[in-house]
């Protein structure tokens, strides 16, 4: 599984760009995102910018992650998934008629 990372852009050379997020610096791939600036937030993919995002966005899937690491370590808060609270979860619409065929797991 590819999970993707909200990364900030601090600076962009080229088809290269200096990222950050969390204290972590990284040298992305950009090429695929010829719109994006410095100051815009990407999602990174195996060190390949693959879309850009609004700072809302980036937040969200931040929290996301971290509510993730912080179930893999043992130490999940009960209203992370708040959303998931009383419900099953729902494919997305894309995935839902090929689920409905039956070729797709779960």
């Amino acid at each position: 599984m590819c999970i993707g990372f909200p990364m900030r852009i601090e600076r962009i050379d080229g088809d290269r760009a200096h990222c950050v997020a969390d204290g972590i610096v990284e040298t992305v791939d950009v090429a695929l995102l010829p719109e994006a600036a410095a100051g815009d937030w990407v999602l990174v993919f195996l060190g390949s910018a693959r879309r850009v995002l609004d700072a809302a966005e980036a937040a969200l899937i931040g929290d996301a992650l971290g509510a993730v690491r912080a179930a893999m370590e043992g130490r999940g808060d009960d209203d992370a998934f708040a959303d998931l609270t009383g419900r099953e979860p729902t494919l997305p619409p894309h995935l839902q008629a090929a689920h409905a065929a039956g070729l797709t797991e779960g």
